[in-house]
């Protein structure tokens, strides 16, 4: 394994700041909110970040690898699932399939993020893209359905154009 990000993923490297994929799972959500260079190593996109130009891109190679090693996708979904936990969702599946529902602590977490123009709706953004594009279609399909019952419900909070780039991400 010679790419960066897949060495961070792995548990065999560090990101940029020199922290393990480990330790970012870790975080409380106060610091996940409050750091703003880890999510595009969690959730690396096609395109280079303006944000942190440091960040790993998305290539044919680093795609390939993750669709074929189930454990770099079971990462994949760890950090997901950490995500998901940071904005109040958990992740359920049985018998009618994989869905994300609302978390028991869905209270104290939306107000971080279900208002307008918030910059974690740019992070869900990045995590849709990303989970498709490295072999979690499923996860992010069933992401953007709970996104599209929070917009319903708070309409005013998630503009039309923020749910138009999840729905192209997810889709």
């Amino acid at each position: 394994m010679t790419d960066l990000f897949e060495q961070f993923y792995s548990g065999q490297g560090t990101d940029d700041r020199g922290r393990r994929i480990e330790e970012i799972w870790a975080w409380e959500d106060a610091q996940l909110e409050s750091v703003h260079d880890y999510v595009q190593w969690l959730f690396p996109s096609r395109r280079p970040s303006q944000f942190n130009p440091d960040a790993p891109v998305l290539t044919e190679e680093v795609i390939a690898a993750f669709r074929a090693d189930p454990q770099l996708r079971e990462r994949l979904l760890k950090s997901f699932e950490r995500m998901l936990r940071f904005y109040g969702f958990e992740t359920v599946e049985d018998e009618d399939g994989l869905a994300i529902k609302r978390a028991s602590n869905w209270r104290e977490r939306f107000g971080n993020w279900v208002s307008p123009g918030n910059h974690n709706h740019l992070r869900i953004t990045r995590i849709l893209a990303c989970l498709r594009a490295l072999g979690l279609a499923r996860y992010a399909r069933a992401f953007l359905e709970a996104l599209e019952a929070v917009r319903k419900e708070f309409p005013a909070a998630i503009s039309g154009r923020t749910a138009e780039f999840w729905r192209s991400a997810g889709g």
